[in-house]
């Protein structure tokens, strides 16, 4: 997806402003969902800025100017790049505004973190990010350091967009090589969006296509969506029942292939994706109404409304079918942690005191309920091993029995599914199953900076120090830092998540000790206000907001999505000798639960917590009180011990770290 307007500066200045226009509006009706007369009149302000700028600014001539440059990550554009010999410098037009915003930053801001983190072109340069709010009384410019990598924002308005760029280009040092002006957007530019990103965008009805990934290799995510896509047309051509079992690490996109099953094949075959995960469901919803009502606040309920088709509660879904006996309106189910499913014994004694009492498992009365189509159905489960952490969760185990004893579905699995070494987390070979490759995914999407970050979490969970810290030698240094100042963490996170980039705490159910180090506001996960607000709002506005680092999502409020940076509180309920040992908090001294679910579940936990950060994760592990047997300072610093020899690094406060003072004025 090229800009629909790239020349040199000399060109765009002799350029009619009213063909501008032309070519501007041609592009956004194909591409876009905004206002047409509201931009139209934004872009005629922008041009006639930009044009009696760069006039009085000789030596840009040679320079490149981009308008409308797409940040597919984003589903949004930059309004104007001025690609120069010394780096690319973004544009932000806020036309008629009079004051700068938090949220007018932070876009600005964003815009140049994706060109630094996915523009192969904009890798060694600074990349300055130019805020143009075009009737603002400004103070004088407060010049950052130009060092290769995003800058922090300069503010201009119509009247001082000259004199900025000018003095500009001389404070930016010039490279030793200068940058090739005419070659920059034809560099690769390969996004890989966070889950909210990807849904927002798939649901806008562009494909994976649309947001390629970063790295050569996730091809593998386009291989997995693929056989989704042509299984669900083969059962409806051929009028087949066929489940499908795809598998892969934390982070790889299954949750992106499972929402391009919905939001793609959905369109013709009424789709929907159904997950146990209430945090999921609520984040989702509102972050794709807010997308889709584009701040029109009236839109907003209808916009909510019909988000609540495409992404269902799976308890919701089950017990509205289990008390009907018509086929669902949707013949394509995609099933989110399906390992997670209840089992029969669990299922039936949880639920008989409710209003819909359940006579099977999870996964034999979905079976059932998807089964009831007489002419053809899909089911995609989505298998996260590993991230089970509730009882009673039934585990691959569960849904062979289902499939055994049925045989209108038809199955089709990752390899994977057969040679789990946990007995729960194995699939029987079924008759007539096929074992396909393709329904693997083996390439980490989520940590951007290292992909070894979870094959080391793994090694680190397993016990297994040697491995843990070869991964890190010979692969890192992995993303994960380790301090036991809490002061520091959140300067650190409160620093590095810049522009729209998010950071937030995250915490363990059973840290309960956590409380005495000043982190017992927890999340509510079961409230969906609370949680859409943490994480989709932004601190300062919202002191709610995850990135104000003020309350704690424990592993239910945070499983399946994800944050840019996380700062991990590790709690007295995962302890080290010379071995992991699990506990729980009871009144007022720690116990130790026998059962091996229970304890399975609480190493999963930090599985979660440890792999939900997309840049880095900075583990924060209290010193303790000698006086207090509930937070021994031994325990703790065995911990901070095995996690360091690990191949954690310790956390080092650079001096710009902090927040800077022009990034809190309005």
């Amino acid at each position: 997806m090229s800009a629909p307007y790239s020349a040199r500066v000399t060109d765009f200045l002799q350029a009619d402003p009213q063909r501008l226009l032309e070519i501007l509006s041609l592009a956004n009706a194909r591409s876009y969902r905004t206002n047409e007369t509201q931009q139209l009149r934004a872009w005629d302000v922008s041009i006639a800025v930009l044009q009696n700028a760069l006039r009085k600014v000789a030596i840009a001539a040679s320079w490149r100017l981009i308008l409308e440059f797409p940040m597919r990550r984003l589903g949004r554009r930059i309004d104007a790049l001025l690609i120069t010999p010394r780096g690319p410098w973004v544009l932000e037009f806020k036309t008629g505004a009079t004051t700068l915003t938090h949220a007018d930053r932070r876009q600005v801001e964003d815009y140049a973190l994706d060109l630094q983190d996915f523009h192969a072109g904009s890798r060694t340069t600074p990349i300055v990010p130019i805020l143009v709010a075009t009737d603002a009384v400004l103070r004088p410019v407060a010049w950052p350091l130009f060092l290769a990598g995003a800058a922090e924002v300069i503010d201009a308005s119509a009247s001082t967009l000259a004199a900025l760029l000018l003095e500009l280009w001389e404070r930016v040092p010039a490279p030793a090589a200068p940058l090739d002006v005419d070659a920059w957007e034809h560099a690769p530019y390969r996004p890989v969006p966070g889950i909210i990103d990807a849904a927002c965008t798939l649901y806008d009805q562009h494909g994976v296509a649309d947001i390629a990934a970063a790295r050569a290799d996730a091809i593998n995510l386009s291989t997995t969506t693929d056989a989704i896509l042509e299984t669900v047309q083969r059962a409806k051509d051929t009028h087949l029942h066929i489940i499908l079992f795809i598998t892969g690490i934390p982070g790889a996109g299954k949750t992106l292939c499972g929402l391009n099953a919905v939001f793609g094949a959905g369109r013709q075959t009424n789709a929907t994706f159904l997950t146990g995960n209430p945090t999921l469901v609520h984040v989702l919803r509102e972050a794709l109404a807010r997308d889709h009502a584009q701040g029109d606040r009236g839109a907003m309920r209808a916009a909510r409304q019909r988000t609540k088709v495409s992404i269902q509660a799976l308890p919701a879904f089950r017990d509205h079918y289990v008390q009907r006996s018509d086929a669902p309106a949707e013949h394509v189910a995609v099933i989110d942690e399906a390992q997670r499913a209840w089992s029969r014994d669990h299922a039936v004694r949880k639920s008989v005191d409710r209003p819909v009492p359940l006579s099977n498992s999870e996964p034999a009365h979905l079976l059932e309920i998807m089964g009831r189509h007489l002419d053809w159905a899909v089911i995609v489960c989505l298998i996260g091993n590993g991230q089970e952490i509730h009882d009673g969760e039934g585990g691959l185990a569960e849904w062979g029995v289902a499939l055994s004893e049925q045989h209108k579905f038809i199955a089709l699995a990752a390899p994977a599914t057969l040679t789990a070494t946990e007995a729960r987390q194995r699939l029987q070979m079924l008759p007539g199953m096929s074992v396909l490759d393709a329904l693997h995914l083996e390439i980490p999407m989520r940590s951007l900076r290292n992909n070894a970050a979870s094959a080391w979490v793994d090694a680190v969970l397993q016990g297994t120090l040697a491995d843990a810290r070869a991964i890190a030698e010979t692969r890192g240094p992995v993303p994960f830092r380790m301090t036991r100042s809490l002061a520091d963490m959140r300067n650190h996170l409160r620093g590095a998540a810049r522009g729209n980039r998010r950071s937030g705490l995250v915490a363990s159910s059973g840290a309960k000790r956590l409380r005495a180090d000043g982190l017992g506001s927890e999340l509510p996960h079961m409230d969906a206000n609370a949680v859409a607000r943490w994480f989709l709002d932004h601190w300062p506005e919202d002191v709610r907001a995850s990135d104000a680092l003020e309350q704690v999502a424990t592993e239910f409020s945070c499983q399946g999505l994800e944050l840019d940076h996380v700062g991990l509180c590790w709690g007295g309920d995962l302890i080290r000798t010379d071995r992991w040992c699990v506990r729980g908090f009871v009144g007022t001294r720690w116990t130790h639960p026998q059962g091996a679910e229970a304890i399975a579940n609480r190493i999963n936990t930090y599985r979660v917590l440890l792999t939900r950060a997309r840049y880095e994760t900075v583990i924060f592990i209290p010193v303790g009180d000698a006086c207090d047997p509930t937070r021994d300072p031994a325990e703790l610093d065995a911990i901070a011990a095995y996690l360091e020899a690990c191949g954690a690094q310790p956390l080092v406060l650079e001096p710009m770290a902090a927040v800077p003072l022009q990034a809190l004025l309005i």
